[in-house]
């Protein structure tokens, strides 16, 4: 796995979403979850795909078919092993020709911690005042949404 994981990195920017391209729907839609623990924590992982050093939130694509919901619901637990409940849409960005991503505020309401580790190199709660540098710039924004809306 780590083969595929180096040359999916050795691909890099647009020849990445070109085999994006190839492989999945034509229109793409992104989900993503901001999962808080009871203790305020955020989840974040370190996902085999992305740039060594890189942190994000637990996300994925929307099967055919398949509600946003229920598409971040099965990504936290395939990845995570995490049974979560959605408090709220937060935002969505459609600046993306053939792209729509959604993100959401999670509670985690059950589940074992286990990671995909054909996904997932590291999974870790945060306190949202000690967040990691290299969480993903995109991914950022919306973290600081909820805690500006929470504690703001």
């Amino acid at each position: 796995m780590d083969v595929l994981a180096w040359f999916w990195r050795l691909l890099a920017g647009r020849w990445q979403w070109r085999l994006l391209w190839l492989m999945n729907a034509k229109f793409m839609i992104g989900v993503s979850g901001v999962i808080l623990n009871e203790d305020g924590h955020i989840l974040l992982l370190r996902h085999r795909f992305w740039k060594p050093g890189t942190w994000g939130l637990p996300s994925g694509y929307v099967h055919k078919g398949e509600q946003l919901e229920a598409a971040l619901a099965r990504e936290v637990r395939e990845e995570t092993g995490y049974h979560m409940t959605i408090d709220s849409l937060i935002h969505t960005v459609s600046g993306y020709r053939l792209r729509f991503e959604a993100y959401f505020l999670d509670r985690i309401v059950s589940g074992t911690p286990c990671i995909d580790p054909r996904e997932v190199i590291e999974m870790r709660f945060f306190a949202l005042d000690d967040l990691p540098s290299g969480l993903l710039p995109s991914q950022r924004v919306i973290v600081d949404m909820v805690i500006d809306e929470q504690y703001g």
